[in-house]
């Protein structure tokens, strides 16, 4: 018996969570793994930022999954300022558990295009609020926050494999009518959602391109440059081949 009550106990100690690390220990953590190397990659890119430590993404995805899901540290990570801590919150924030409040004051803080298009692809267009945020973020006049708006149409399109393509044929009056916007990162984002819309199936594919063709064809150099992007994207071999594909397979558009 005595034996039995010795294992009984050891099993149980085993299944004890490990405590949740602090915000100190994860900076700490962070700083011990960032290099000048790193930084110099990111500034290479235009991933720019007051605190950076310069950890990988890679490093960064390996300690998210140490940590696992935690909103409430996501939060307290966020409110670091740190890059990396940012990073790091949005791989382990709990995208049902986020508050209207939260995606906005974190869209607010925005201020590199890795940061914005990270927390979109990674957490945000798994929100219930996804949607009700894109029309918010598109029309704001913030660098990084119109990026977003962009960015989560693009992240939406390419995650959401049952949602109707209604929702996103509503999103190319969105996209034509800031198309105009020049700022590099805009338009990237812009194109980036035109692109992405385009792949989701045969009959947004062919709105998409023809778009992107009206677009191409603008005397604005904006609109011009998001047309000619994604038209030259959309109708690369390999979208063209996944879209035959596709179409043998999927229900007809009504």
């Amino acid at each position: 018996m005595p034996t039995t009550k010795k294992r009984t106990q050891s099993a149980s100690a085993a299944k004890t969570p490990a405590a949740r690390p602090t915000v100190p220990q994860v900076l700490a953590k962070l700083e011990r793994a960032g290099t000048k190397a790193a930084r110099d990659g990111m500034a290479r890119y235009g991933i720019v930022s007051p605190k950076v430590y310069g950890v990988t993404v890679a490093q960064l995805r390996r300690f998210a999954r140490e940590i696992g899901k935690d909103h409430a540290l996501a939060m307290d990570l966020w409110e670091t300022g740190w890059y990396e801590a940012r990073m790091l919150a949005c791989f382990i924030a709990d995208a049902d558990a986020l508050t209207i409040r939260e995606m906005d004051r974190w869209a607010r803080a925005f201020d590199n295009w890795a940061i914005t298009d990270t927390a979109c692809f990674s957490l945000f267009d798994r929100s219930p609020h996804a949607w009700g945020r894109v029309v918010q973020w598109c029309r704001r006049k913030d660098e990084f926050v119109r990026r977003a708006g962009f960015a989560l149409i693009a992240s939406l399109a390419l995650h959401d494999k049952t949602g109707n393509d209604s929702e996103y044929r509503k999103r190319l009056a969105l996209i034509e009518e800031f198309a105009n916007d020049e700022r590099n990162f805009v338009k990237k984002g812009v194109s980036w959602a035109l692109d992405a819309i385009g792949r989701r199936s045969a009959s947004l594919n062919h709105e998409a391109l023809a778009l992107a063709r009206k677009l191409a064809a603008s005397a604005h150099p904006g609109e011009r440059w998001v047309g000619k992007d994604a038209l030259r994207k959309l109708t690369s071999r390999t979208v063209r081949s996944r879209r035959g594909k596709a179409t043998a397979t999927e229900p007809r558009s009504r």
